[in-house]
């Protein structure tokens, strides 16, 4: 099953891996921020998603980022049933300003399979949850 992305605006970037080996398809910003030390953005992708039946999103931060920058993601999970534009948190832990530009790689998408069950809950005279 394909992974749909319809683009927002026209200079959307589409996600993509950059090697055969990459769990991650890489997400990029449309617009310029400044992510100030100690301080967050919410950073648009000008994307929505169709993801594949039985699989959600996790928005994960780029090692580089991270380690070179103090950059971290937040807000991490795209159910399937979301269809509004993709923004990806940003924290600044790192001590300098942090500029991005628009078509800047700002995050990976990795896809995970998950499952649902119902919920029952028991009494508490109930042994079977020991």
């Amino acid at each position: 099953m394909p992974l749909k992305v319809k683009k927002l605006v026209s200079h959307a970037i589409i996600p993509k891996r950059t090697s055969s080996g990459s769990a991650g398809y890489d997400l990029y910003s449309t617009e310029g921020y400044v992510i100030l030390p100690g301080h967050r953005a919410i950073v648009s992708t000008g994307i929505s998603l169709i993801l594949p039946e039985g699989v959600y999103g996790r928005i994960a931060s780029r090692t580089g980022l991270s380690i070179k920058n103090g950059l971290q993601t937040g807000a991490d999970v795209i159910d399937p049933d979301y269809t509004k534009e993709i923004k990806v948190v940003l924290f600044n832990s790192g001590t300098n300003h942090f500029h991005i530009q628009p078509g800047y790689r700002i995050a990976q998408l990795i896809l995970e399979r998950f499952e649902t069950h119902d919920v029952v809950e028991e009494t508490s005279d109930s042994n079977d949850l020991e």
